[in-house]
This record gives structure tokens, sequence and C-alpha cells, in this order.
């Protein structure tokens, strides 16, 4: 029998939570950041390279990979893992979240959801049991169930129906899904910031019963503020012995409020989108490199990294690819994104493991407030 999905706490400080999730295709360190591969590729990235900043894990897109190149080519091909290049886990999303917000002339019923092609304006309908069928085509690791996700703020009774709905497809998604060893199922909470909506959510889903569990909702207009004050309570009401996945989060600061919240996985565009528009993430925040003061700087972007970018080029040589609009610039800087987050979740790693995530907080937030290096 192939070896299961499985799950494993090491440590935890206070909420905070350091483990392992293991998979046959290799053990993913939690707390853990996931690049996002939309269309089965890192943008401006390699996938050796993707690893070599720490990545464990990759996160694919059913929407986008779908429609184009489908996922019975992929299939056809070998599956996603072999496609792309990437033999450790692959989790894909569901599609909701992007058929609700990009699709266009969509349309909701209790079946799923009717749209047309952002690409070419074919007519698609998507169901649970269609999301779990491409899910399996593409050979993912983690699959996550078929939801809705609706923008906040939005009034209660639009929440309200919006989250039964994804729990009755949650129970859909299940029973599709089948049984698959060695992959896992994701349900996934909803409710908004109504924290009864989140309970009830909550008791559906295990109820029905997972593999691991996600915060769903959030990151869609709410507010950091109101982000956090929902997942105060929000990880608490899933499963102790079951990773927690906060979707679509985030910037570093969200991360380690996230983390510090008993959150085990995370995933966002933000640091590949960044490193395209010229921002740089570092220790003591985020560095425009468009910006003229860089221009005849010979210092790294971040003295203490150890990434390609900084050890090898210069803030003004980035400046310069960048506006240039040099590919190599969205690559270093991409890159330098990557291996920043990564570092990141390792730090957080250790300081829960050493009982000190209160101090790695501090000290975190204190270097990030002293802003970037002087310019020369």
């Amino acid at each position: 029998m192939p070896p299961r999905f499985s799950f494993s706490l090491n440590a935890t400080d206070d909420k905070a939570r350091t483990g392992v999730i293991s998979t046959p295709r290799g053990e993913i360190r939690t707390p853990a950041f996931m690049p996002v591969g939309t269309a089965a590729t890192v943008k401006a990235m390699l996938p050796e390279n993707v690893r070599a900043t720490g990545a464990d894990i990759l996160l694919g897109n059913t929407y986008h990979l779908m429609l184009r190149p489908t996922a019975e080519r992929i299939d056809g091909l070998g599956g996603l893992h072999k496609f792309m290049n990437w033999q450790r886990p692959i989790l894909t999303d569901s599609g909701g979240f992007q058929v609700m917000s990009l699709a266009d002339l969509r349309k909701l019923t209790e079946d799923g959801v009717a749209f047309k092609s952002h690409i070419d304006g074919s007519k698609h309908m998507l169901t649970p049991e269609r999301s779990m069928e491409i899910q399996r085509l593409l050979g993912s690791d983690i699959v996550m169930c078929f939801d809705e996700c609706p923008a906040l703020p939005a009034d209660r009774a639009r929440i309200a129906d919006s989250m039964r709905l994804s729990m009755r497809w949650a129970a859909r998604s299940r029973e599709a899904f089948g049984d698959r060893p060695g992959h896992a199922l994701f349900g996934i909470q909803q409710g908004g910031l109504e924290q009864d909506m989140r309970e009830e959510s909550a008791e559906a889903l295990r109820e029905i019963g997972f593999e691991g569990y996600a915060v769903g909702g959030l990151a869609v207009g709410e507010g950091q503020d109101a982000m956090l004050g929902c997942l105060d309570y929000a990880p608490d009401m899933l499963p102790a012995d079951k990773p927690r996945y906060l979707m679509g989060v985030g910037k570093p600061d969200d991360i380690v409020g996230a983390v510090k919240r008993g959150i085990d996985m995370m995933d966002c565009v933000l640091p590949s989108r960044s490193g395209r528009n010229g921002q740089a993430f570092t220790r003591r925040g985020v560095v425009n490199i468009k910006n003229a003061r860089h221009a005849n700087d010979p210092r790294p972007l971040d003295e203490h990294c150890t990434c390609p970018a900084c050890t090898q080029y210069s803030r003004a040589y980035l400046h310069h690819v960048y506006r240039a609009n040099e590919i190599i610039a969205s690559m270093l800087i991409t890159w330098h994104n990557l291996h920043y987050y990564q570092e990141l979740m390792q730090g957080m790693r250790d300081a829960i493991a050493a009982g000190d995530f209160a101090g790695f907080e501090k000290r975190f937030h204190e270097t990030r407030a002293m802003g970037d290096i002087e310019p020369i």
C-alpha cells in the first residue's frame, strides 16, 4: 500500500506550531509558505531555483490549468509534477475563487458555477465533482474542496447562504474525491467575519472529515486588523491534529501574525508578483528598486541575505536592469523575495522549537520599523 498522508507536530509555543506534513513525494516543514505556480510555473523562476530557496511545496491553479492547456492534456503528458518538472508535493486550489473573481458572465447554482473563459470566451461548468476530477487528472498531492468565496464586506445573509452552499459542496467534494491513498483532501472553512458562522462551518467540516482544513474567505478586502481578529478564533475551531491552511496570505507581517494564531500553511502571489514589479522584501521592509536613489548604490538589497541577487549583484545593477525592462530583473528580485519568505518560515520554525516565538516576533517588527538603509 502506498504511504499515507500524515501530519505530526514537533513543538508548540502558545498557539504557534511547528511540525511536518508527510506525503509520498516528500516532507513539508510547517509552518510552510507555498510559492504560487498559477499556470504550472512560478513566474520568472526555474523549479530547481524555487527549491533552492527552501520551498517544500508549490501551489497550482485549477481554474487556469483547466482552461489552458487543460487537465486532460496534462494527464496525458504524465501529470502536473512531470509536466512542470517539480517532483515534490503540489497543492491545487479548487478553482472556485478564480471563477468568482476572474470569470465573466458566471451563473451560480446549487450544482456549481457556469462561466465563460477569460481566454477565449468558451463556456465551462465547474462543480464539486468536476473540480475533483480536474485535480485528480493533474495529480496534485493536496486537493482543495470546491467552494464559493464572497468578497468582503458582505451582509450577514449573503455570507450565511454562501457558507452553507460551500458546506454542501464540501460533502460532494469528499464523496467525489473517494479513497486515494497518499493524497489528501482539505475542507475550507467559510463564514466571513461572523464568528458563529465560522463555528457552524467548522462543525460541518469536522463531521464530513478531511485530511486537513483551510481557513478561507480572508484577505479578500477586509483589512489586516479584521483578518487577524478572525484568526484569533477561527483556527481554534479546526482539529488540532490536522494541518491548518490560510489561503491567499500574504505580506510578511500577515504571515507572522497568522503563525502566531495557529496557522501551518500559507500561499500568496505577492513575492513573485512584487518581484516582477521591482519590489523587494527585506528584513527592513520593502525596497522599491525602481527608485532613483538606488542608481549609484553598490550595496546589496540586504547585506544579510544569501540569495544570488544579494550576494552577486548590487542595487545599482538591479535598478538598471529593471529600468531597462530586462528579464533578469524579474528573475533576480523574485528569487530574492522567495528566499526571504522561506528564510522567514525557517526563522519561525526555529523560534517555535526553541520556545521563543514572542522574541522572534518582537525582533521581526523592530527590524522592519527601522526602514531601509540610508541612501549613499
